[in-house]
């Protein structure tokens, strides 16, 4: 009995020592990406942007702009080129999402959909012009559920880059006139579909293209391929109401020629104005200034060195029948205004200070 018990000890260990040199049985594959399905359908094929190591959840988190640090390396022959479409995908090459690749910028992809995205609902899946018409739509829904335009305010930012995930695009509506500040070569490549989609809106009857040259050199493009081959129709004016305060806005003038992301900090600044001496730098065309002065301000100075700005500014106090004793408008460098008052011991009760770019290329930052 103890011999057959050390006979069946000696058969198990030899068992147990052929079994530890089987090879191990491969991993598992992992789940086929929705968008690499969609990626083999195409075509031409796309290119493949691989991210180094740690820096996947940046852009899983929401982050769209993928520069070329975060970058190990790029799969695709031949290689991409400005304006087509890449997946992005982590260091085992799995997709995360697909965008827009530039090979100049910066940011050498613009993210436009996640994976899970695209799993969700596949009808925008690596279709950019179908992706825009889902965006801009979004917006617009979302601007008529903020109750956008109404009687009182028909100046309001439609589209706002990041914040409507086109990053680099920015409409601005301006009663039936819509801006188009372009600051992505995307948004040059597909500026037809733009078009096409904010046409389509129905308060829009004018449509006035405004590119951002010097940024849109550092995407790569030609000042010289930014001109419109068609003279604009548009206006180079217009009269908008904003907050039941009524404005007069120069397409020439600066960004799209008013700042409609500033609304609700203008409504607030004329809550809590009433009585108080109010400095308002860098005024451009008086939004500020005219708040305060709506919400009964003591007295207003607006400081700007723009000329044409100072002239809308005293415009718009006489369009909204302002006293203009309360508010004075005056040309200066707002640096040099600055040490000019404090040598003179100015002082105000609310200042208001929104500086244009203190470094507004790459060389100067």
């Amino acid at each position: 009995m103890q011999q057959q018990q050390l006979l069946q000890a000696r058969l198990m260990k030899c068992l147990s020592c052929s079994h530890s040199h089987l090879p191990l049985p491969p991993p598992p594959p992992p789940p086929f990406s929705s968008l690499q399905r969609f990626a083999s359908s195409q075509p031409k094929g796309v290119a493949k942007v691989i991210l180094k190591k740690g820096k996947t959840q940046l852009f899983k988190d929401g982050s769209p702009m993928v520069y070329s640090g975060a970058i190990d390396r790029i799969i695709g022959r031949p290689p991409p080129k400005t304006g087509d479409i890449v997946l992005v995908a982590d260091g085992t090459e799995k997709p995360i999402g697909w965008g827009l690749y530039n090979s100049v910028s910066m940011f050498c992809v613009r993210l436009m959909q996640l994976e899970e995205e695209a799993t969700r609902d596949p009808s925008c899946a690596l279709d950019m012009e179908k992706l825009l018409e889902t965006r801009i739509n979004a917006a617009v829904e979302l601007r008529r559920g903020l109750g956008l335009p109404s009687a009182t305010t028909n100046a309001y930012r439609l589209v706002n880059s990041e914040g409507d995930r086109l990053s680099g695009l920015i409409v601005d509506v301006f009663g039936d006139l819509a801006v188009v500040a372009s600051s992505a070569a995307w948004v040059e490549k597909y500026k037809s579909k733009v078009k096409a989609c904010i046409s389509s809106i129905d308060e829009i009857n004018h449509i006035h293209w405004r590119p951002s040259v010097e940024i849109l050199k550092e995407e790569g493009m030609d000042a010289a391929d930014l001109k419109e081959l068609h003279p604009s129709t548009c206006p180079q004016r217009t009269k908008v109401i904003e907050n039941g305060i009524s404005y007069a806005i120069s397409l020439e003038g600066q960004k799209t020629g008013f700042y409609a992301d500033q609304r609700e900090n203008r409504m607030f600044l004329s809550t809590i104005s009433y009585g108080q001496r109010v400095l308002d730098v860098c005024c451009y065309s008086g939004g500020f200034a005219l708040n305060a002065a709506k919400g009964g301000a003591m007295s207003i100075t607006g400081v700007d060195t723009s000329l044409p700005a100072l002239e809308l500014a005293r415009e718009n106090i006489a369009l909204n029948n302002l006293d203009p004793e309360k508010t004075s408008f005056l040309r200066e460098d707002a640096t040099v205004f600055m040490k000019g008052a404090l040598s003179r011991n100015d002082s105000w009760d609310i200042v208001i200070l929104d500086p244009p770019k203190l470094a507004p290329s790459r060389k100067e930052r």
